[in-house]
């Protein structure tokens, strides 16, 4: 990672304050570069609180408060374009539970020099899932299987949501477009890079269940994907991926 390169960790949160902190210092020590945006969307267990009493500390943590809860994809679009107004060169989206591990950032810096995206996948070799229930490790599989025949992109984890994006990417994407969230937030990000020619990499990575906290996914979420995958295949189709 050259000298010149910041990276911004982007940690969209509601009711994380379990995990908030120890995120935090678990990925600001793996290099100078990196800073951290925490996307508060008012959790009701203080997790916005705790984020400023951070940012007061660290000079690398930023804050962003929003006011109600409105979805996973919304508090990431919202954190792209901060990034983009700051001048960040890499742009990381990254789970505040430790699901996605921070011994990854690195491998994520050193592919990114050489790729636009880079996504962490727990499909690319084998199934590296841990504490999952089966019923939902086979609909995480199955729904990538199922992105893949309905949009083509080349992708084992197009749902992945551990990614580095160079700000090119996201700053070539109109966001304002971008409607989705969860699952098929993740696989329309990727498959607008993909569709503007960036080139992208898939590494492996372990990902973990969360040990504290709730989990986010619904029922919204899994049929939202299923029919946002034929609308993507069809506007890719007429040209109205932008």
């Amino acid at each position: 990672m050259p000298h010149t390169q910041r990276a911004l960790i982007i940690f969209p949160t509601y009711n994380e304050r379990e995990n908030i902190e120890k995120i935090v210092h678990a990925v600001l020590p793996l290099d100078p570069r990196v800073n951290v945006l925490i996307v508060d969307d008012n959790s009701p267990d203080g997790t916005g609180d705790l984020a400023d009493k951070l940012a007061k500390e660290e000079e690398q943590v930023n804050v962003l408060h929003r006011p109600e809860k409105q979805g996973l994809g919304q508090a990431y679009l919202a954190g792209f374009r901060w990034a983009i107004e700051h001048k960040f060169d890499l742009i990381f989206e990254m789970d505040a539970d430790f699901s996605h591990g921070p011994e990854y950032i690195k491998n994520f810096l050193k592919e990114i020099q050489d790729y636009d995206l880079v996504i962490g996948s727990r499909y690319i070799s084998g199934v590296n899932v841990i504490n999952w229930p089966m019923s939902r490790l086979l609909l995480s599989y199955f729904a990538n299987t199922y992105t893949r025949i309905v949009t083509g992109i080349p992708l084992r984890d197009a749902t992945g949501g551990f990614k580095c994006f160079r700000r090119e990417v996201l700053e070539s994407i109109n966001l304002d477009d971008v409607r989705s969230s969860g699952y098929s937030f993740q696989i329309e990000m990727s498959m607008r890079a993909w569709k503007k020619g960036f080139k992208i990499k898939e590494i492996p990575i372990v990902f973990y269940d969360r040990v504290a906290g709730n989990s986010k996914m619904s029922k919204k979420i899994v049929r939202e994907a299923i029919w946002m995958v034929w609308l993507l295949r069809l506007k890719s189709m007429f040209g109205k991926l932008s």
